[in-house]
């Protein structure tokens, strides 16, 4: 009896310490071998913005994709953007987490106020010089971590950052039509065969619209609204070629905006600004960015900043006029060299004018970030986010510390907050961050 006892006590050790020794390899495998790829534990992450998608555009117009999003993902009550309500500026904000100050874009037009070339908005989306002053957008900070990144006519994404570009990238090119639903839809194409082909992890896709048809028609027209009708179909087309692509169940969308549009408002009803009518342009600036809306800059010639300024401040009523060191600390902006001396902002709806009305535009943004015309719309969706999620009002500055969460990159130092959208999340996703991403077992 006591030899069949001590067989078994035998045969119990050994297989112990087979096991030890098992786990004991199997630590070492984890521990020793080179990390394996954050891919096996963050999902992927779709980015699209349509330029110029008002908070509210779709609340005239029947849009059962984007409504049925509510029910299925995450809807923010509006997004504020940047002080400066333009394309380039805000959308180098979401991409960087930096406000305007520390980013450096500063307009569309790409200028030099000492030999005042200015360089068009397209034109300057192969300009390097424009976009790279430092902060750098979350696509380089992905690639540096491990990750793949594509941008598909994104402002910034096809320039260099200290040298280093964007692993794909595509740049719309000048005079290219914005509103083709056909290539659209091949463009959503493209990206699906990045992520499920390709094994890109984090992409930005482009549009124009609706800013273009809020420019020549404007906002509360139904020219607008039938390009309103063309993006919910072109998100039901994303979703249905999610599908077949294999990768709902692996990719996070956000679909957002820059700024909003309002109407501008025309001579036969208001007083409208024209610079040229208090001060003499030609005389006393040597360098100016106006007739862009509502936000313009002047450079005075030496010794006449003054003069420039006191023909101005009180010129007309709904134009506001700053010297660079007035600008409200919350705008964010005039930290910034590329800031000129003297800021204009007008009221809403109130286009400033510099010797004469541009009669071209019949809508338009660049007012301040504070009113509701100017504000972004916010949707969300994917294996990471909350169904029927209803989320607060927050800067845009915090949408990249947001993906950086989904996609697990270390962010760079940024001027957003987590906390505006950690409520967006899933528990699932804050498990899946506190283990191991380098370790199988």
């Amino acid at each position: 009896m006591l030899s069949y006892l001590t067989a078994i006590c035998i045969i119990v050790k050994a297989l112990r310490m087979q096991s030890e020794l098992l786990l004991v390899l199997l630590l070492s495998v984890c521990v020793g071998s080179s990390p394996l790829s954050k891919k096996k534990a963050y999902n992927k992450l779709l980015l699209i913005s349509f330029d110029g998608f008002r908070w509210d555009y779709d609340q005239d117009v029947d849009t059962p994709n984007l409504d049925k999003l509510v029910k299925e993902g995450v809807k923010a009550k509006y997004i504020n953007p940047p002080a400066i309500t333009m394309t380039s500026p805000s959308h180098f904000t979401t991409i960087t987490g930096r406000w305007i100050e520390d980013h450096g874009v500063v307009h569309n037009i790409m200028f030099n106020d000492t030999t005042g070339s200015r360089v068009p908005h397209k034109a300057t989306l192969k300009r390097s010089e424009w976009w790279d002053n430092g902060a750098l957008p979350l696509w380089i900070t992905a690639q540096n971590q491990g990750l793949r990144t594509a941008s598909f006519f994104y402002p910034g994404g096809g320039v260099n950052y200290s040298g280093q570009a964007v692993n794909r990238f595509l740049v719309e090119d000048q005079g290219s039509p914005d509103d083709n639903e056909t290539e659209w839809r091949q463009n959503i194409d493209t990206v699906m065969g990045w992520f499920a082909k390709e094994d890109f992890d984090f992409v930005t896709l482009y549009y124009g619209e609706p800013d273009n048809v809020g420019h020549s028609k404007g906002p509360e027209t139904e020219e607008r609204r039938k390009v309103i009708q063309q993006i919910d179909r072109t998100i039901g087309y994303l979703r249905d070629s999610m599908y077949k692509s294999g990768l709902t169940d692996h990719l996070n969308v956000i679909l957002t905006s820059d700024h909003g549009m309002t109407t501008i408002k025309k001579a036969e009803d208001v007083k409208e600004i024209i610079l040229g009518d208090y001060v003499n342009l030609l005389k006393l600036t040597r360098f100016d960015l106006l007739d862009y809306g509502g936000f313009g800059m002047i450079t005075p010639r030496e010794g006449k900043q003054q003069d420039v300024y006191d023909a101005l401040k009180n010129a007309h009523p709904n134009l506001r006029v700053y010297k660079k060191e007035e600008i409200p600390d919350n705008f964010h902006i005039k930290k910034h060299a590329r800031i000129q001396p003297i800021v204009l902002l007008a009221d809403l709806g109130f286009n400033i004018n510099s010797r004469l009305v541009l009669d071209i535009n019949k809508g338009d943004h660049g007012f301040s970030n504070e009113e509701m015309d100017m504000k972004m719309f916010f949707r969300a969706f994917g294996p990471d986010f909350k169904q029927n999620f209803l989320a607060e009002p927050f800067d845009s500055v915090s949408i990249y510390p947001l993906m950086c969460e989904l996609l697990g990159v270390v962010p760079e130092a940024n001027n957003g907050s987590f906390g505006d959208t950690k409520a967006m999340l899933i528990g699932k996703l804050l498990i899946k961050k506190q283990q191991n991403p380098y370790c199988v077992f």
